[in-house]
Formats: C-alpha cells, structure tokens, sequence
C-alpha cells in the first residue's frame, strides 16, 4: 500500500487527531469527550452564531451530513439535554432546534480546547500553507459534490 496517497493521509490524519482527543494521558480532552461529540460541538456552534431560527434540514446543508446522521446526533443531543425541539406553528414537520443552557456552558468550557488542538496540530505550518490547505480542502469538496451520479 502506497502511505503517500492523500485519502490515506487524510484517514491518517482524522484518526490521530480522535485518538489524541480520547487517550487516557490527555485529561482535558478526556473530559469533554463524554460529554460531547465534535459533530455535536458543530451543531452548537452553528446555532449559537446564527442569528435566525436553525433546523435539522440547515444543519445537514452546513455539515454536509445525511438526513438520518443529523437525525441520530440530534435525538441523542436531545435525550442529554443540550437541546429542545419545537414544532413551528407554520408547519408541524419542522422543529427549530434551541440549546439548552448547559449546552451552551459545555460549548463555551470545550471551544477553548478545540482551539488548542488546532494550535497544536498546525504549528509550524505557515498562514499561507494554512490558507492554500483549507483551499484545496474546499476545492476538493466541491469536486466531490458535483460528481455526475
């Protein structure tokens, strides 16, 4: 097997950044695992920064996540307390999702160490490294999204 190719990098790469989170020597991060999960840590972030109303259906555009996985984390969220669903009187079927307080406390407590993490894992890399990355990244995202099915 060829180390060098880069979807073997990229699973390499997501695997070592899971295994730092949860090991046993990594306390800080080790008490936030439990409680919360990265995708978890995304929805928060993107309810506590949008200024309007968030659904389920704005979630699985900004995650990039199937219906069922964005369903599965948000039923999960909601059995731990860290959000409500509330029908909208315009339409039964769609709930807006509202954090709860202690939602809000285990985010603002874990965003810190997300940060970290991230100082960590791109030190010594230059900003403009950085920014061609993320480009690239984007690029290949888009790439894969408008594949002819």
């Amino acid at each position: 097997m060829n180390d060098d190719r880069l979807l073997f990098q990229l699973k390499s790469l997501e695997k070592s950044i899971i295994r730092y989170l949860i090991t046993e020597d990594n306390s800080n991060f080790k008490k936030m695992m439990p409680i919360t999960t990265p995708t978890q840590m995304q929805i928060m972030e993107i309810i506590l920064k949008t200024p309007e109303d968030v659904y389920q259906k704005d979630l699985e555009e900004k995650l990039n996540l199937r219906r069922a996985t964005v369903s599965g984390v948000l039923q999960t969220m909601e059995k731990n307390n860290l959000i409500t669903r509330v029908c909208v009187s315009s339409d039964a079927r769609a709930k807006k999702i509202i954090l709860n307080k202690k939602a809000k406390e285990i985010f603002l407590s874990n965003q810190q160490k997300l940060v970290d993490l991230e100082k960590i894992i791109t030190k010594d890399i230059s900003s403009s490294d950085l920014q061609l990355f993320s480009k690239i990244i984007k690029t290949m995202k888009e790439n894969i999204k408008n594949i002819d099915r």
